[in-house]
């Protein structure tokens, strides 16, 4: 917020500063150069205005684009982890599987190096 505020009185600052050069390096009559002024001023009113209103608009959106971005990434943890535990409960039955199937290939190693011995 600093900024724009800084922005803004920056163009304040400039138009003042370009007014007086103007009124003090013009050879145009009071009258002209009045109208002139009234003309700049109000197109430097509105200038500022939909400047505000741009900057009030970004705001929002930002503020809305943040709260959008946080649930999200909320939502995707969440998901992250059902994911993670289903595949725990599924991988489990697998890993019981195979330690089983390698004791049975030890057991089976075990004897055919008894037999061998044997003969």
């Amino acid at each position: 917020m600093a900024r724009s505020k800084s922005l803004l009185l920056g163009f304040v600052v400039g138009g003042v500063v370009t007014a007086t050069t103007t009124l003090l390096s013009t050879p145009a009559s009071g009258k002209d150069m009045r109208l002139r002024m009234k003309q700049q001023s109000l197109e430097w009113k509105e200038l500022f205005e939909n400047l505000m209103r741009d900057s009030f608009k970004l705001k929002d959106q930002l503020t809305k684009t943040s709260k959008e971005g946080s649930s999200l990434i909320k939502n995707l943890t969440k998901e992250m982890k059902v994911s993670i535990t289903e595949w725990k409960a599924s991988v489990q039955p697998h890993q019981e599987n195979i330690k089983h199937y390698l004791e049975e290939i030890e057991s089976s190693l075990k004897d055919l190096e008894d037999k061998i011995k044997k003969d």
